[in-house]
């Protein structure tokens, strides 16, 4: 694996420098292609880069620092409602909910607004959920940081140096529960913090991020699973969407998994009602619609390439959207659409095609089937927990094949059916979920714990004055 430099320099001393980071993290990279990361000793890594085992603890003085680093760089590699007022929560913490005394909980996120994705819409309307079951939620979010555009994915903005404002925050707010949403600097931030303060925390696994990365670089899967593992190994709870998510990482060595199901707004996604225009009446009939980001980890070429009747329309901007529209004109490439507009595509549509195998879930598959629109995807993880005997879809006969003939059987179905089944999710039980999931830091720990870190800070301003 060949590792460009990762920043400019100026003088010499300082691009060899440059230049000895990345060749240790190159053979972090190679390492991990074939070898467990709890094994792998500085002394290896020295030996697989050229370098002398000083040389490694120069440049990275813990495995944190090591792989927080090698994160770092296979990120900029990979083309990857408000607070309540002071009323409401002294009101809500005065009630108990679900059985529960309302918590702080604090969400450490590297996605988010004005991120459009599944992920952004979960946490957010997750977060809105528990707001209103009386808990005080503190997000950690890349708006609230210097950031930096990943290749490519220009809306993806990185937080630079998130770990000493991180650690600001944690101590201002002092949460009773901490869950990590993303593997990112934000979510690796709060991580370290954890670890070193021996704070019970929960994550969640959102995206196939190692087959996502080997979709688009040179990466085996085993160095992308080495990474997560290492995440997530001091995580309280994993939570994952699908029981086939839960099964595939057991496979992969993950431990601490839970389930954490997802949710739709059955009144924002509906049916067309008679009284509302059909926005594809131009075009020829079945329309086949596919939403979502136009890049290469969507699959979206099994779609486009399929030789079915009528129309095939992509709702979504990405990467490859030029490429594509030039390569498939026949096929209408709209853009990103939103809200009530977004609404009516999915409404509007015969059938929604999700040909994705890096997603987790799918939260677009619900929106769809809340519009009465009939699903056909790939037996991936989401749509091959969702759409068996549901009524509401049809599956590929493998991860290949049968796209065609999935797509061709969901125009059968009943779209009444469809919506039925949607109407069986709920954004609340989402959120309760979730709050059952967390690991709250115990009584009456959490107390003592914040109390001395506030005294102990205290004592560190004083000593410039006593010196």
């Amino acid at each position: 694996m060949t590792i460009p430099p990762s920043r400019y320099v100026s003088n010499l001393r300082d691009r060899q420098k440059a230049e000895t980071h990345d060749q240790i993290l190159g053979a972090v990279g190679r390492k991990l292609e074939g070898g467990n990361l709890d094994d792998l000793s500085f002394a290896e890594i020295a030996a697989e880069a050229g370098v002398g085992e000083r040389t490694v603890y120069r440049h990275f003085p813990t495995r944190e620092a090591l792989m927080g680093a090698f994160w770092a760089w296979l990120q900029t590699q990979a083309v990857i409602p408000p607070r309540p007022s002071k009323a409401r929560v002294r009101d809500a913490v005065r009630t108990h909910i679900d059985g529960r005394k309302p918590m702080r909980i604090l969400v450490a996120t590297d996605a988010w607004e004005p991120q459009v994705n599944g992920v952004v819409r979960t946490l957010t309307r997750v977060i809105g959920e528990m707001r209103a079951m009386g808990h005080t939620v503190e997000v950690i979010s890349p708006d609230q940081f210097k950031t930096f555009p990943l290749p490519t994915y220009n809306e993806i903005k990185v937080a630079v140096g998130a770990y000493e404002p991180v650690q600001e925050r944690f101590k201002a707010f002092e949460p009773e529960a901490i869950h990590i949403a993303t593997e990112g600097p934000i979510g690796l931030a709060a991580r370290r913090i954890c670890v070193e303060w021996k704070l019970p925390f929960t994550t969640s696994y959102h995206t196939r991020f190692p087959e996502y990365v080997s979709a688009r670089l040179p990466l085996p899967l085993a160095a992308g699973y080495a990474y997560m593992k290492w995440f997530h190994k001091p995580s309280g709870r994993l939570m994952v969407a699908t029981p086939t998510m839960r099964d595939e990482l057991e496979q992969h060595g993950f431990r601490n998994i839970t389930a954490w199901s997802r949710g739709v707004d059955t009144e924002a996604f509906h049916p067309r009602r008679e009284d509302e225009p059909d926005i594809f009446a131009h075009l020829q009939r079945p329309i086949f619609l596919s939403v979502g980001r136009v890049a290469v980890e969507k699959n979206i070429e099994a779609f486009l390439g399929l030789d079915l009747p009528g129309t095939k329309v992509v709702v979504g901007d990405g990467p490859q959207r030029d490429e594509l529209t030039l390569k498939y004109p026949q096929v209408v490439f709209t853009g990103a659409k939103f809200g009530d507009e977004l609404a009516a595509h999915f409404a509007c549509a015969d059938v929604f095609v999700f040909p994705s195998l890096t997603d987790t879930f799918g939260l677009v598959i619900l929106e769809a089937m809340a519009s009465g629109t009939p699903v056909a995807a790939y037996p991936a993880p989401g749509p091959i927990d969702i759409l068996p005997n549901s009524g509401a879809g049809a599956l590929a006969a493998t991860a290949t094949e049968g796209l065609k003939e999935a797509c061709l059987e969901a125009l059968k179905l009943d779209r009444a059916a469809v919506r039925r089944f949607a109407e069986g999710f709920s954004w609340r039980a989402c959120a309760e979920d979730f709050v059952r999931n967390l690991q709250p830091y115990p009584e009456p720990e959490k107390t003592r714990f914040w109390r001395r870190l506030r005294r102990m800070a205290r004592v560190r301003r004083r000593r410039p004055e006593t010196a």
